[in-house]
Parts: C-alpha cells; sequence; structure tokens
C-alpha cells in the first residue's frame, strides 16, 4: 500500500513519456518546456466524462490508466494531476497549487496548476487549463511570454498570481493562483464541486479542446472555433447547422445535408460543425471521447443544454 499521499509510486513513467512522444531527459528549462508542450498536445481538454457522469475520479490512478493507457483527455484536476507526477519522478521540485477562473472575488477554487521551481525561480506550469501556455512561465509580477504567437503574462494581484492572455480587446485574466498548501483531498473536493454542483458550467455543455500545428481547436455544444495563433487574427467559428442523420454524416468526415432549423439537438448541430469543418476537429473529438461520441453523449448534451439554458463556459 501506497503511503505517498500523491501515490507517485503508481505512476507509469516509461508509459506516460511514450503516449506524449518525448524522450527521459535531466530536469532542465528547455526539458520542461518541451514536456508541457507534449503533454498539452497529446491529450484533450474535455468534461465530456463530468457530462456523462461516468466520471472516475481524480486519484493518479484512474488519471493515468484514462489518459495514458486510453489515450483520453479530461479537465485540469486531471492534467494537473498527471503532469505533476511526471514531473516529480523526473526530478523536478513541484508543488501544487489551486485557482479561480475568472473574477477571483467570486469565484470558486476550480483550477489546478503545478509550480515548477528550477534554478531558484519559480515557474507556473499550467498544462490543463483548455488554451493555457504552451510552456511554463516565470512566477514573477510583469512576467511575459509568447510562443508559438501565443502570448501571456503574469501580475501579482490582490488575490494572488493572475495569469493573463492576449486577446484581440486586450489582455484577458485566465485564472487566479493562491499560495494556499494543496493537499490530494482539496483536489478531490475541487473536482467533485466541479463536477456535481448543478451551476457548474462543465455541466452544462460540451467542451473539447486541442493544440493541433500553429492552431486551437474549441468545440462546444454551439461552436466550433478555430483561432489562428496571432492574437492579431480574428477567430474563424464554423457553427454547426442542424441536420439529420449528423452523427454519421460526421464520423464520414463530410457535411450532412441541410435540414429546417430546430428539427435537430444541440448535440445533433455539434456533429454538423465538426463535419464542416472537416478531419481536424472530427479527430479532437473521436481523440477525447475514445471513439465513443454517440447517442448518449448527444443526448446527455441536449438534455443539459434544454434544462440549464446556453451557460457560456469559462474554460478552466
Amino acid at each position: 500500500m501506497t503511503t505517498d499521499p500523491w501515490q507517485l509510486d503508481e505512476f507509469d513513467l516509461a508509459a506516460y513519456l511514450t503516449r506524449i512522444g518525448v524522450a527521459e531527459l535531466p530536469p532542465d528549462r528547455r526539458a520542461l518546456d518541451e514536456l508541457q508542450e507534449a503533454h498539452v498536445r497529446a491529450f484533450t481538454f474535455d468534461n465530456i466524462d463530468v457530462l456523462l457522469e461516468t466520471h472516475q475520479g481524480v486519484a493518479l490512478p484512474a488519471v493515468q490508466e484514462k489518459f495514458v493507457a486510453r489515450g483520453r483527455g479530461g479537465y485540469c484536476f486531471e492534467h494537473t494531476t498527471l503532469f505533476a507526477a511526471a514531473l516529480e519522478r523526473l526530478g523536478y521540485d513541484v508543488t501544487r497549487r489551486l485557482g479561480r477562473v475568472g473574477d477571483p472575488g467570486l469565484a470558486p477554487r476550480t483550477h489546478a496548476v503545478a509550480i515548477v521551481h528550477l534554478d531558484g525561480q519559480p515557474l507556473l506550469a499550467d498544462a490543463g487549463f483548455g488554451m493555457g501556455p504552451l510552456r511554463p512561465i516565470p512566477l514573477e509580477g510583469g512576467a511575459e511570454d509568447e510562443h508559438r504567437g501565443w502570448r501571456y503574462r503574469v501580475r501579482r494581484a490582490e488575490y494572488g498570481w493572475e495569469l493573463q492572455r492576449l486577446r484581440e480587446a486586450g489582455w484577458e485574466l485566465m485564472h487566479t493562483t493562491d499560495e494556499l498548501t494543496v493537499r490530494p483531498v482539496d483536489v478531490v473536493m475541487g473536482h467533485h464541486f466541479t463536477s456535481t454542483f448543478p451551476g457548474s458550467h462543465f455541466r452544462s455543455g460540451l467542451m473539447v479542446t486541442k493544440f493541433i500545428e500553429d492552431r486551437h481547436v474549441s468545440l462546444t455544444h454551439q461552436t466550433v472555433t478555430v483561432p489562428a495563433h496571432r492574437a492579431s487574427t480574428a477567430p474563424r467559428r464554423r457553427a454547426g447547422r442542424p441536420a439529420p442523420r449528423a452523427g454519421r454524416a460526421a464520423h464520414r468526415g463530410r457535411a450532412p445535408a441541410a435540414a429546417r432549423p430546430g428539427r435537430t439537438s444541440v448535440g445533433a448541430r455539434v456533429l454538423a460543425g465538426v463535419a464542416r469543418l472537416g478531419r481536424e476537429a472530427l479527430g479532437v473529438v473521436l481523440l477525447a471521447t475514445g471513439g465513443l461520441l454517440g447517442r448518449r453523449l448527444v443526448s446527455r448534451v441536449a438534455l443539459r443544454s434544454a434544462a440549464l439554458g446556453d451557460v457560456p463556459g469559462a474554460v478552466g
């Protein structure tokens, strides 16, 4: 029986590195950057198991089986659990922290990150935000980082460390990380609230995101969005149109025939949008679901959207 509260002795480092396609290297900044980008690109950010109410929890063995063994994805508590375990097994000095997405004066602690202490400098390693940094950023006031066209900065504020992303309209607050000690039970509690509270945006609609080369694909129950990698470039949005037989057409990679509005579920419109975008978005969906995107997910998305309304959800 493990005595480590984070269950690191149950982590299969070799299998993880094989899954993300990275060789084991001594801990340094270059290797750390490579690890985070490989992790973010290998796994989707999604809330599929939360929507289906089939989530197996955020303990390391469950997350490892889902991500490493099955190639699935998940949300921040899972990503950080896995990424932090890999970093520690590789010899990095890691501290886990929780944060608040959006207004820190109102938002609960529903985000998880890792802080890596390397060569005397703390680095914010956020591998589970959906559209977060592809590599760690120094945890110091005014630090900025631009990588592959995406630009982020860190600010010290009243409630902790703010991570901001440059958008077309200026800097946008993503989340605020505090400095309270985090134990495994804190991650479990954050996950429990996020995945079960009726007002949680993770329960109100589908979210699937993934970095693909120099683009970022984001799929919700209403739209498919592919922003270009430059902050000054407007995003390209393709909302799905209602259509019959959407699921089958989407799996074949072509757009389904059009139908009269209002005759299909929100889930069917998602599939139609994916089909219109083509194989790129379809691949993201299939990777996120493990090939299980079918009636159960579509029905659950439509049911929750109808019951709770179309609630815009921050990716956290």
